[in-house]
């Protein structure tokens, strides 16, 4: 007997009136839901689904197309996240033909399960825009902690299995970030070093999330030195570095996240403790802490998260008219939409001209990076991502976080 409270239609999905599959995913979140004292579920409105074949490998997928062979369907929109493999590129990148293989299993169930393949970690830019008070089931951590403080949407890590559970059920339980307690802020970060591109965003994110690592703890942020609104893309930068280097989930900026339009009311009626400061000169301190083992660069990679059509025609500017050195690859990953919108708008042909490879539906990180390291002799990784740099050191490479100007000089010049 569970100590969660079933409604009627959930108490029909656990006597299999669903399918089968729908029955299993329940079973697994009511486990969840106990695990963490959830008292109830809550409706979702979409799922945004992690998997890819590096993660999945092959037990992985087939357990996939079980669920996929015994009916599954999804009941709410359902999106997924990047692959492994980049379908054009993957023999000019000399990527293993294994990994080919299992991501178009991959891609296949999912579409049986009626989720879009859309490979994307930033839906939220360009297919599903979050609503304020939503409750969704996303399992990536850049997706959910962009839904949980940009847009006030709310939604846990629901990674791997969990997001395709809440697709073929159409709820989560309650708890964590669904709960309004959780979402008050706990530490309050006062920012009086001054950002300036999109990168220190997410080198700010770096330094907090070093600070602050814990997936329950939500920073303020207070800036004292903000000459313009922060975009769209240093928001994303910021999120995503936070969850790399914090595995936080949810952040708030004063007078500028929905549920922060004062101090108090991010901290829930009180002004959050303990204040931490990032004094002037912190943000260079953190690129200057990714120290270069040589000056010359083997590979530099722009996205991660995913580039925004506005990301892509400022690199497509910033390479008008300069060539990448012979011995360093340059790579841009986006997704599809961003793609076609580049391809019409010249962005594609400006930076291919330079030199750079677009690749489409991926992120480096995920893309048999070791292999990839072990083939070419890859090591020294230039990027502007904070995330990435966090990363892809796990997989060998040494990372290298700098300004975007800084990495396209260094591809032009071949090193720092």
């Amino acid at each position: 007997m569970s100590s969660m409270r079933l409604n009627a239609e959930e108490e029909a999905i656990l006597g299999g009136r669903w399918g089968e599959a729908a029955r299993r995913a329940l079973e697994q979140q009511i486990r969840v839901g106990e695990f963490f004292g959830a008292a109830d579920f809550v409706r979702v409105t979409s799922a945004h689904l992690s998997g890819d074949a590096e993660a999945m490998r092959e037990a992985g997928v087939r357990y996939l197309e079980e669920l996929a062979g015994l009916g599954a369907r999804c009941v709410v929109p359902a999106t997924i996240n990047p692959r492994s493999v980049e379908f054009t590129y993957w023999s000019l990148l000399g990527q293993p033909p294994r990994y080919v293989e299992l991501e178009h299993r991959i891609v296949r169930a999912f579409e049986q399960m009626g989720a879009l393949p859309v490979n994307t970690c930033i839906n939220y830019q360009t297919l599903s825009q979050p609503r304020f008070g939503e409750h969704l089931a996303w399992g990536d951590t850049g997706t959910v902690i962009w839904a949980n403080s940009v847009a006030g949407a709310r939604s846990n890590f629901e990674a791997g299995p969990a997001g395709i559970f809440a697709a073929l059920t159409g709820r989560v339980p309650r708890y964590g970030y669904h709960l309004p307690e959780q979402r008050r802020g706990t530490v309050v970060v006062r920012v009086l070093d001054r950002l300036q591109g999109t990168s220190d965003w997410g080198a700010l994110g770096c330094h907090v999330g070093r600070m602050v690592n814990d997936y329950w703890q939500v920073p303020v942020f207070v800036f004292e030195r903000l000459e313009s609104e922060p975009s769209a893309d240093q928001l994303k930068h910021l999120g995503a570095a936070l969850a790399s280097y914090g595995s936080l989930a949810m952040f708030h900026a004063v007078g500028i996240t929905p549920e922060a339009r004062t101090l108090q009311e991010a901290g829930g009626g009180q002004v959050p403790e303990p204040e931490l400061v990032v004094t002037s000169g912190t943000l260079a301190a953190t690129y200057e802490s990714f120290v270069p083992e040589q000056e010359a660069v083997d590979l530099v990679v722009f996205g991660t998260p995913q580039l925004s059509i506005f990301e892509f025609r400022d690199l497509a500017r910033r390479l008008a008219g300069r060539q990448i050195h012979p011995r360093t690859r340059m790579l841009l990953t986006t997704n599809a939409a961003v793609k076609h919108l580049a391809d019409r708008l010249g962005y594609t042909a400006a930076v291919e001209a330079a030199g750079a490879i677009v690749l489409t539906g991926v992120c480096y990180y995920i893309m048999t990076a070791r292999e990839l390291a072990e083939r070419h002799g890859y090591r020294t990784i230039l990027t502007d991502s904070a995330k990435l740099a966090n990363i892809i050191a796990g997989y060998g490479y040494q990372p290298i976080f700098r300004p975007t100007e800084v990495c396209i000089d260094a591809a032009v010049r071949g090193a720092l």
